[in-house]
């Protein structure tokens, strides 16, 4: 890639993330952020307890990532988070529409309900998949790349589109 960019890596829990973010910063050179880490205790309660957070709850956390992208715009981030709405996307965008991209890592209920089976030890209950599907708005402008390959060819794909 040409210059520095902010790379939001989304879709619903489980499509494989933060494995793909961590690993797409790494050979990029940029930093990782998890947005899992930036939310507020009463969102992990709420998500723990099976509960789908709302448009309220997410706008505190939407804000800080945002911030979290115009403070890293000039040496590049990878950023994880769902991003399930448009309305979201665009306050993640905020002050760096010139140089974001979102890769949406597309999969089917079936296969990321099988990955959320195999998980163990994480806030996000399998319950709530259904919701996210439900909320999920698929982007208009993104990367749409299957989960149904590795990281790395999901990562290798991805570098070749925005590098067209």
């Amino acid at each position: 890639m040409d210059k520095p960019r902010i790379i939001y890596v989304m879709g619903v829990s489980g499509s494989g993330k933060s494995s793909v973010g961590s690993l797409l910063a790494k050979q990029l050179g940029y930093k990782f952020f998890d947005g899992d880490d930036y939310h507020p205790e009463s969102n992990l309660r709420k998500m723990s307890g099976g509960e789908a957070l709302n448009d309220t709850d997410r706008k505190g956390w939407l804000k800080i990532l945002n911030e979290i992208a115009i403070k890293n715009q000039e040496k590049g981030a990878v950023i994880v988070c769902s991003a399930l709405k448009e309305k979201y996307r665009v306050q993640l965008r905020k002050n760096v529409e010139h140089n974001s991209e979102f890769l949406y890592l597309q999969g089917s209920m079936n296969a990321i309900s099988e990955r959320l089976a195999k998980r163990k030890a994480h806030f996000m209950p399998k319950a709530l998949l259904q919701s996210q599907f439900d909320t999920l708005e698929e982007p208009k402008k993104a990367i749409y790349i299957s989960i149904n390959q590795t990281p790395e060819e999901i990562i290798s794909e991805f570098i070749k589109k925005v590098s067209n």
